[in-house]
């Protein structure tokens, strides 16, 4: 029996690349909403074609209902909603044989389409001492439990880095990078195609797959917006602040760090709404 998971976010589909399409209440979100429904759908219909015998997909993206229920290939199970205690990683298990990660973006920092690390308020996110998009976070959360990444779509620029990182990866970079709102995009149609038949190439072969090898040691440091934003990370448990605005955390499990990370990204959105509401404007 070959047991499917996919986590999809919305910023690396195709034909997307601009704030607008990824915000709910933008005048091009529900367009956005189709497009990531279709991505889904072509690796859902890949992986079966190639003999999965269950395919779960987990809706990773802001508020993680965007995908459109109602369209969605019936034979996929889903997971929509938030709070998620393993976030976009939420529902991955030992039972699963390979992890496709659809739609993906590149790290806070980086020059991707849409680039960011779980949250806009993160100026950049590491680990060990390296610069790690949300690719590679919950890629560890995955191999805590044994499965290993078989597929990643996106950018160029997340697809580089994921093909560095994964062991046997097969990337589809949907677009290339222009600007942090623009790209060179593939037509959708031509990108479920491609996608469709990797999702397929990634399940026959998923046994020749392996995960990542874990860190005996966390070692998560996150830069802040602002300083009242560090400051209140800083009343997290077990948080450090190593400098005005950088926080530090050690860790012995990729759950921990999802966790760390959530609740440091509530806490700056918090930290910037009641600013905004005191003063009028963010203060550093």
């Amino acid at each position: 029996m070959t047991n499917v998971y996919i986590s999809i976010d919305m910023e690396g589909v195709a034909g997307i690349a601009t704030m607008d399409q990824v915000v709910r209440g933008g005048h091009g979100y529900p367009r956005s909403q189709r497009l990531m429904t279709a991505e889904a759908n072509a690796a859902i219909e890949g992986a079966f074609a190639a003999g999965a015998d269950r395919v779960l997909v987990n809706d990773s993206h802001g508020t993680m209902d965007n995908l459109l229920h109602d369209e969605l290939d019936p034979r996929a199970r889903l997971i929509f909603g938030t709070p998620k205690l393993d976030c976009m990683a939420e529902g991955i298990s030992a039972e699963h044989d390979v992890a496709l990660f659809l739609g993906y973006h590149a790290a806070a920092g980086s020059p991707g389409v849409l680039a960011h690390t779980y949250s806009s308020h993160f100026y950049e996110v590491r680990l060990n001492g390296a610069i790690v998009s949300e690719a590679e976070v919950n890629a560890l959360q995955a191999a805590a439990v044994g499965v290993p990444i078989g597929l990643l779509t996106g950018d160029d620029v997340i697809c580089g880095v994921a093909g560095k990182a994964f062991p046997g990866v097969r990337t589809v970079a949907v677009k290339i990078a222009h600007g942090h709102t623009s790209a060179d995009s593939l037509s959708p149609a031509e990108a479920r195609r491609l996608i469709g038949e990797a999702a397929a190439e990634t399940v026959r072969s998923a046994g020749e797959l392996r995960p990542l090898d874990l860190p005996d040691v966390l070692e998560l440091e996150i830069d802040m917006p602002t300083t009242p934003a560090a400051e209140l990370g800083e009343l997290v448990p077990g948080v450090r602040r190593i400098a005005d605005k950088t926080l530090a955390a050690t860790f012995a499990t990729p759950r921990e760090v999802l966790g760390c990370v959530t609740t440091c990204y509530h806490l700056a959105a918090d930290a910037m709404i009641t600013r905004m509401a005191l003063y009028g404007r963010p203060t550093r």
